[in-house]
């Protein structure tokens, strides 16, 4: 990095690791994490295994919009499930996804904090 440039400039002049294919992932992952509702579930299971009864009750959403969420989540690959009996427990696919969402907080945090107008 040259002196001048800032973090910010010296990602923008390297080559982008993203090829044409790859973007429709991302976008298809940003979807998928642009629900509050997911969000909240995501940061629920992120403490280990959970029923859908269990993250309704700590949520207090309907079992059908949480159950809803969760298959998009697990169509999104965010989530693993695990049969025990009559039971399915969901947990993280991937503790980097928490890592993620943190990252988008802060930059959608830095961004409102500069926001004049709404």
């Amino acid at each position: 990095m040259h002196d001048d440039q800032s973090p910010i400039a010296e990602l923008a002049c390297k080559k982008c690791e993203l090829f044409n294919g790859e973007f429709q992932s991302v976008a298809f992952l940003a979807k998928s994490l642009s629900d509050e509702n997911r969000l909240r579930i995501l940061l629920c299971i992120s403490q280990g295994k959970r029923a859908v009864g269990s993250i309704v009750e700590e949520l207090g959403l309907s079992q059908p919009l949480v159950s809803h969420h969760l298959k998009e989540l697990k169509r999104s690959l965010l989530v693993k499930i695990e049969r025990s009996g009559p039971f399915i427990y969901y947990e993280l696919s991937d503790p980097a996804i928490l890592l993620a969402i943190r990252d988008l907080n802060t930059v959608a945090k830095n961004l409102l904090a500069t926001r004049t107008t709404f």
